[in-house]
């Protein structure tokens, strides 16, 4: 039996909470705040959004990964509190990371912008804390800004989400106004974890990541039971056996500790060698005392997002590889594989949770592993009905099989909801149109639109957000949920250079879009392939059917230049022979289409 005495904490002194909010709400300002309170760091080591340590979080001035600090707070009654913080991403495409820190806790605190009001984002996190039976505090921020309304923002809350904000917190984190209040709220609102300390180890695996000098640290929050250094685990899904090394938790600096109690948050490190070995949301116990069932984990995370991404020299090929792994330690939640194209060479097929995360690998990969990359146009994921019975699904329109083998293909759609001042609701509702969108709500919030819209996923990914950003001026804040497959009249589009297929520019697309769009590519293309001296047919085909064309011409040489004086007849030849030689040019020239025209095309080809 394990002495109780062991543990390391009194379960009634532990707040395990989460922060949760729109994007710029001031989420990791707030946590700043905390942290410079509770004595977390000194005035010397302490910056602004201590807690975001990427360089790229930093510049964009947004939380990728959710990052935990350990507190300590003495409170107005004399008692000492211990205070577990999880700074969550408010980024619609880390919502995984909110969902699997908010597990972790068992309350939340509700950040709102006291002049913004209720956003999109906003919403879909508070319900997620909703889901998983959460004590929430709601607090309004930026009261100090001159344009702050908290009397019609708490009503707002009211109206939208349901929470009564008669003990709303009203605070500004940037300057600590009000924050005394929020420290004892948390103590006092905020319920205490349970857990019993002499049953078998149960604890949740909330997150891992890559360490180059400890290998893969694993963070966990203790259910029941004792984590202590030496102790032989076993991760209950995977079966992995491993002794534990170091036992630790983050202040925000790691701190080591003996052992980690029930209700506790912290890390620990194994020799574990790769990530791939410590599935998220995994139950950990004792190899020796086994507990009795797991705990329920999440869902995993599924790419939704697929596209292609080819070094730019060739030679970079098995760096790209190395670089891929390596980024995949520190986030599990892209997939990469291994393929070939005939214009761009040796690549991989990535798959990721929308265009935001897509372009925070690629920038990644850039500035981290110093690569030149190319991608192609994002697609996401096609299920094709087969005739044999089969259901294949498809990442690349390249590996679409023959029509006449497909019964049909159904595509993902998505529940899309979009806050918007109601001055632009028109144009916003206009472009949901535009993009084959159902509308399935409609309501308002004081003078602001809530709008519920149906939409396929492959309207959306290529610029939806950045039309509805422009259209609203940046006003309208956009959420989504994968709200399954439907049916589509689907096509394949391909684009031919002088009759050649480039696989890496073909694309599916509704049919009532397909020659709008491949129109668009073909014209474009013909501004962007250098001429030659033939004539270069650029088309769009579905199948064998040409349904767009563009002519890049040919370049003039004068033959006849030489020729001075005699019979017409001799300038005749000469142009017959240049006719005769263009055209077998044009049967056995190639049009090397340069990687500059690639990237244009796949940019602005989609618009």
């Amino acid at each position: 039996m394990i002495d109780s005495r062991a543990m390391t904490t009194d379960l009634d002194k532990i707040r395990n909470f989460s922060i949760v909010a729109h994007i710029d709400h001031g989420k990791s300002t707030l946590a700043d705040r905390l942290i410079q309170m509770c004595d977390g760091l000194s005035l010397r080591e302490m910056k602004e959004q201590v807690l975001d340590s990427m360089e790229i979080e930093r510049e964009r001035g947004i939380t990728i990964k959710a990052q935990t600090v350990r507190l300590d707070y003495k409170a107005k009654n004399g008692e000492t509190y211990i205070l577990n913080l999880m700074d969550t991403p408010g980024h619609v495409d880390f919502t995984y990371e909110v969902s699997r820190c908010l597990a972790a806790c068992e309350g939340s605190l509700l950040v709102v912008d006291a002049s913004q009001g209720v956003e999109a984002q906003t919403l879909a996190n508070v319900y997620l804390a909703m889901e998983n039976d959460h004590e929430i505090i709601p607090i309004l921020n930026k009261i100090d800004l001159p344009a702050a309304e908290p009397e019609r923002v708490k009503e707002q809350i009211e109206e939208v989400i349901g929470i009564d904000t008669a003990d709303a917190y009203m605070i500004s984190a940037k300057t600590g106004l009000g924050m005394d209040a929020v420290l004892e709220g948390i103590v006092h609102r905020l319920p205490a974890p349970t857990g019993d300390v002499s049953a078998p180890l149960k604890a949740l695996l909330v997150d891992s990541w890559y360490d180059p000098y400890l290998g893969v640290m694993i963070l966990v929050r203790i259910k029941d039971g004792i984590l202590k250094r030496g102790m032989k685990i076993e991760m209950m899904a995977s079966g992995g056996t491993y002794q534990i090394e170091q036992v630790g938790y983050f202040r925000p600096k790691p701190e080591k500790v003996d052992s980690l109690g029930p209700g506790e948050v912290g890390y620990f490190t194994a020799a574990i060698k790769t990530v791939a070995d410590t599935s998220v949301g995994d139950t950990i116990t004792e190899e020796k005392r086994k507990a009795s069932a797991p705990l329920k984990g999440f869902k995993p995370s599924v790419p939704v997002v697929f596209c292609g991404m080819f070094p730019t020299d060739t030679g970079q090929y098995d760096e790209l590889r190395d670089s891929l792994e390596k980024l995949h330690l520190n986030d599990a939640s892209f997939h990469h594989e291994a393929e070939s194209s005939a214009a761009l060479g040796l690549g991989f097929r990535c798959g990721f949770l929308g265009l935001l995360h897509l372009e925070i690998v690629q920038e990644r990969l850039e500035r981290e592993f110093d690569l030149d990359l190319i991608t192609t146009a994002p697609s996401v994921v096609y299920r094709l009905h087969l005739r044999k019975g089969e259901i294949m699904e498809m990442h690349n329109p390249v590996d679409m099989p023959d029509v006449t083998q497909i019964e049909y293909i159904e595509e993902p759609w998505i529940k899309a909801t979009i806050m918007v001042p109601d001055e632009y609701l028109g144009p916003i509702l206009k472009l949901c149109q535009e993009r084959r969108g159902e509308q399935t709500e409609l309501t308002y919030v004081g003078s602001r639109a809530m709008v519920v819209y149906k939409l396929p996923l492959n309207e959306v990914v290529i610029d939806f957000y950045d039309r509805l950003k422009s259209i609203s001026r940046g006003y309208a804040s956009f959420d989504y949920d994968l709200d399954g497959y439907m049916e589509s009249d689907l096509v394949k589009v391909s684009i031919l250079v002088n009759a050649e297929p480039v696989d890496a520019l073909s694309f599916m697309v509704h049919a009532s879009h397909a020659e709008s769009r491949g129109r668009a590519i073909c014209d474009r293309l013909k501004e962007l392939i250098p001429r030659q001296l033939f004539k270069i047919a650029v088309q769009a085909a579905i199948g064998g059917k040409v349904i767009a064309r563009a002519t890049v011409n040919a370049m003039r040489k004068d033959v006849t230049s030489k020729c001075y004086g005699g019979d017409i007849t001799r300038k005749k030849k000469l142009l017959e022979k240049q006719k005769k030689g263009k055209k077998r040019m044009r049967q056995f020239g190639n049009v090397d289409i340069p990687q500059s025209a690639f990237l244009a095309a796949l940019k602005t080809g989609e618009d």
